[in-house]
């Protein structure tokens, strides 16, 4: 509990949480999380998009027009199209992205599962994601939802965060740290 206590502290976590109570009082819980991902995804994907979430230029007349064509044509829910309509008209859209990432949290959250991130050298296959899935599970007590990502720049092992936690494994930093030691013997 700890860990939403933290989330719900700044205004990302209460937008979250109110979309997240709205979304079960409504049973849209599931169709608001596939719009969220859909939304994260087109933030993620486009400097334009990024710029209109982020930008304080636009006024909040032409961040509504484009937000509300924008989720339209994605098939967003009434619900999720009035949440982001009211962060424009409340001039919070701007924490679109710390909202999505306490959204996910909370609701994974509320069904018993963390998320973690992976960082590897190389892209997972799916037996190395499993063991990986069953290795954090036995560690926290809850199912794990992995988001990996590539990073080659790791050359070897992982970077694994949970939360606060974090773990890391790879090879560039092993020899970081391997470099550091030899400076200070030498």
């Amino acid at each position: 509990m700890a860990g939403n206590e933290a989330i719900m502290a700044g205004v990302a976590g209460r937008y979250a949480s109110a979309l997240l109570d709205t979304a079960n009082e409504d049973n849209q819980l599931a169709a608001v999380e596939r719009d969220i991902d859909a939304i994260s995804q087109l933030i993620d994907g486009s400097e334009d998009m990024q710029r209109l979430v982020r930008s304080p230029v636009f006024s909040a007349e032409d961040q509504a027009k484009a937000i509300e064509s924008v989720l339209a044509k994605a098939g967003a829910q009434p619900l999720t199209l009035n949440f982001f309509k009211l962060l424009v008209r409340n001039r919070r859209l701007f924490a679109t992205q710390d909202i999505i990432r306490a959204f996910k949290a909370l609701a994974a959250d509320a069904r018993g599962e963390v998320r973690a991130e992976v960082a590897s050298a190389i892209a997972l296959n799916d037996t190395q994601l499993n063991d990986l899935r069953a290795t954090l599970k036995a560690s926290v007590g809850k199912d794990v939802i992995l988001e990996t990502k590539v990073d080659p720049s790791l050359l070897g092992g992982l970077v694994v965060k949970m939360g606060s936690r974090m773990v890391d494994s790879s090879l560039k930093t092993k020899i970081a740290t391997l470099k550091t030691r030899m400076k200070e013997v030498g």
